[in-house]
């Protein structure tokens, strides 16, 4: 159900819209609330933090309408405005959509039109509400988002539901396409970024069957995540199904020959997860960063083509598991002994 705020003191506004409307309005479509001026509607505002649309005359007593569009924009609000004015002279539009209107509509009102309008406006709501949940839910890495979600993204209610940063238990996978540089420096970009999407998209899709989620995409290189139950099994799991499906892919026979493969590194432990980045820019990852972290990139690093390597401690815990065998030491960088690493097999 869509909720709207009407600003209006003429109450027979309210009248129509009730009768108008009242078919959607009985099958809980929409849902209206009412103020007769601009400060009347900042108080509702308060009552009602899930509307959707401000709906709002000009013209009134107390606070106009386009004051109230200024205050509106400075609650960072997930909702648009459209302004329902008899004066739909030039000078006013333009204030209007400089103040932060989405939509103009002139009284007479034609409640057709209005509610084309509404329907609009109520989509884009709704499609900036599920970008704002996939950022919470950190299943996309990169976006492209409109200012009500960069505002938002510096408000109080942001910061207490998703800038919580804390010691977690988790696995780390790094997955790197082998030799891939080979592609991008003799196929054209557009071949290059298409091929590159292909590959992510396979892998991706093991990663989150086995609940790992994607935190950045580096270069032709995947950081994914596991926590909860069974964090390095289920990890462990997709890195063997990501190696089969990549392999299962076709040899591409372009300006060279290339058949795809990859190397993985696996770690397991404690890290720290939060949102880095520059409140300055309004660019903050959430992430996960640590010593577990880093050494899971150079485990990967220290993979060949073909290959997932973990540690001799992430050995311990899964040789019930899985079929692994032991490949040496390895220096690692930042470590002042050799690591004994494991490749799995299956």
């Amino acid at each position: 159900m869509s909720k709207i705020l009407v600003v209006d003191d003429e109450t027979d506004l309210e009248v129509l819209i009730k009768q108008k409307f009242r078919q959607k309005i009985r099958d809980h479509q929409y849902e209206f609330v009412f103020a007769i001026n601009g400060r009347h509607a900042l108080e509702q505002l308060e009552l009602h933090a899930d509307v959707d649309i401000v709906l709002s005359d000009i013209n009134m007593p107390e606070m106009d309408g386009l004051t109230l569009l200024t205050k509106l924009n400075e609650q960072n609000g997930l909702f648009k405005s459209v302004i329902v004015s008899a004066y739909g002279d030039m000078e006013n539009i333009r204030t209007a959509m400089n103040r932060g209107a989405f939509d103009f509509i002139t009284k007479p009102v034609n409640f057709e039109d209005l509610e084309l309008t509404m329907e609009k406006t109520i989509k884009h709501v709704c499609q900036i509400r599920e970008t704002m949940k996939a950022i919470k839910e950190n299943n996309i890495l990169k976006m492209y988002v409109d200012e009500t979600v960069l505002n938002f993204m510096g408000s109080r209610e942001f910061e207490s539901s998703i800038m919580v940063n804390e010691t977690v238990e988790a696995t780390v996978v790094f997955i790197d396409i082998c030799s891939f540089t080979s592609i991008s420096e003799n196929e054209s970009p557009d071949t290059v970024v298409k091929l590159l999407n292909k590959y992510f998209d396979v892998m991706v899709k093991e990663i989150i069957a086995q609940g790992g989620y994607i935190d950045k995409f580096i270069g032709d290189a995947i950081m994914a995540v596991f926590r909860g139950d069974y964090h390095l099994d289920r990890a462990i799991d997709a890195s063997l199904a990501v190696r089969e499906k990549i392999e299962e892919l076709p040899n591409e026979s372009g300006n060279i020959f290339f058949a795809p493969k990859v190397s993985i590194g696996i770690n397991s432990g404690e890290m720290i997860s939060g949102n880095i980045g520059s409140v300055n820019l309004r660019r903050l990852d959430y992430t996960v960063i640590g010593d577990v972290v880093n050494t899971a990139q150079r485990l990967q690093a220290a993979a060949k083509e073909g290959q997932i390597i973990i540690t001799e401690q992430a050995y311990q815990s899964v040789k019930e598991s899985f079929h692994c065998k032991q490949v040496g030491e390895a220096v690692l960088k930042n470590k002042t002994t050799p690591v004994v690493l494991y490749e799995v097999l299956d």
